[in-house]
C-alpha cells in the first residue's frame, strides 16, 4: 500500500479522488483508494510498484508497451465521464503558451519580442488554439507520459498524477506520450503511431487533418513545457530542468518546419538569440 500525505491547507485532494473514481469506472487502472480522510489529508492507496515506463520504454520495448497505452488512451477519450469537469479553455491554452516568451525567451535567453515578432507570436497562438478547439473535446489526463505510467503485475498500465484532469482536445494526451522528455522518436515512427491511433479512435476527420491536429497540439504543449522548465529553474530554484529544454526546442523546430503557415514562426525559433 501507499500512504498519501496531502495536507489540506496546501492542496485539495477532492479532485484526485473524483478522477480516480471516474478512471476506475471506465475500466482503467487507477490506484484503488482504500480510505481517504480529506480533513486530515491522509489516504491509503493501492501500490503499483516502482517500474515506471520512463525506465523501460526504449526502441526495443516500444512495440510491446505502446499498444496497451493506446488502448488506455482510447478508453479515456471514449468512456471516462466528463460531467462537471472544467474545460481546457482558450484562456488556459494561451496562458500556458505565454510561459514561452515570458520565461524562456525573456528570462532565460534575454530576448524580448519586437513588434513584428509579437505579431507572429500572436498569430501562432491563435492558430494553435483554433486547432485545439476543432478537435473532439474529451477527458484529458493532462500529464500522460512515461513518468506517470507504471508497469503493473497484470500488464495493464497503472495511471497516476491525474488530479488535473479536465475536458480538452482529443490529441492532447496522445502527443504527451509521443513527445516525451526522456526519449525522442524519429518522425517515421511518430507517423506510424499517429495512423495506428487514428484507426483505433476513428475521430471523424481524415488522416491528414488528424496528423496536423497532433502536430499542432504538440507545438502548444512543447511551448508550454519550455516555459515551465525555465520558470522551474529561475523562479523555483530547481536545477536540471534547463538541461531538458533542448529536446523540446528540437520538437518545436521540427514540427514548425512542416507547415507553410508556421514558417515565419519557425524562422523566429531559428534565430541564435532564441535557440537554446
Amino acid at each position: 500500500l501507499v500512504l498519501m500525505d496531502a495536507p489540506p491547507d496546501k492542496e485539495d485532494s477532492a479532485p484526485f479522488i473524483d478522477i480516480d473514481r471516474r478512471l476506475g469506472s471506465a475500466g482503467l487502472k487507477a490506484p484503488e483508494i482504500l480510505h481517504f480522510d480529506l480533513n486530515l489529508g491522509f489516504g491509503i492507496l493501492e501500490d503499483f510498484g516502482d517500474t515506471l515506463y520512463r525506465d523501460i520504454l526504449d526502441q526495443q520495448s516500444v512495440d510491446e508497451l505502446f499498444p496497451p497505452l493506446f488502448k488506455a488512451l482510447e478508453k479515456m477519450a471514449s468512456e471516462v465521464d466528463v460531467a462537471g469537469l472544467p474545460d481546457y479553455d482558450a484562456l488556459a491554452l494561451q496562458q500556458e503558451m505565454a510561459l514561452f516568451p515570458d520565461w524562456y525567451l525573456r528570462i532565460h535567453r534575454k530576448k524580448t519580442l519586437s513588434g513584428k515578432e509579437r505579431l507572429i507570436w500572436n498569430e501562432t497562438c491563435t492558430s494553435l488554439i483554433r486547432s485545439a478547439y476543432a478537435q473532439p473535446q474529451v477527458f484529458v489526463h493532462k500529464d500522460f507520459h512515461s513518468c506517470n505510467l507504471l508497469r503493473t503485475d497484470t500488464g495493464e498500465p497503472g495511471i497516476i498524477d491525474f488530479q488535473d484532469g479536465l475536458i480538452g482536445p482529443l490529441t492532447y494526451d496522445f502527443v504527451s506520450l509521443l513527445w516525451d522528455r526522456y526519449i525522442s522518436w524519429p518522425r517515421e515512427s511518430l507517423l506510424v503511431w499517429m495512423e495506428e491511433f487514428y484507426s483505433l479512435l476513428n475521430p471523424g476527420c481524415d488522416l491528414e487533418t488528424w496528423i496536423r491536429w497532433c502536430d499542432l497540439m504538440g507545438l502548444q504543449r512543447n511551448l508550454k513545457i519550455a516555459g515551465i522548465f525555465a520558470r522551474l529553474h529561475y523562479r523555483d530554484g530547481k536545477d536540471g530542468y534547463l538541461d531538458l529544454i533542448p529536446r523540446f526546442y528540437e520538437y518545436l523546430l521540427e514540427v514548425s518546419s512542416l507547415y507553410s503557415d508556421y514558417h515565419e514562426f519557425h524562422h523566429l525559433l531559428e534565430q541564435p538569440e532564441c535557440a537554446p
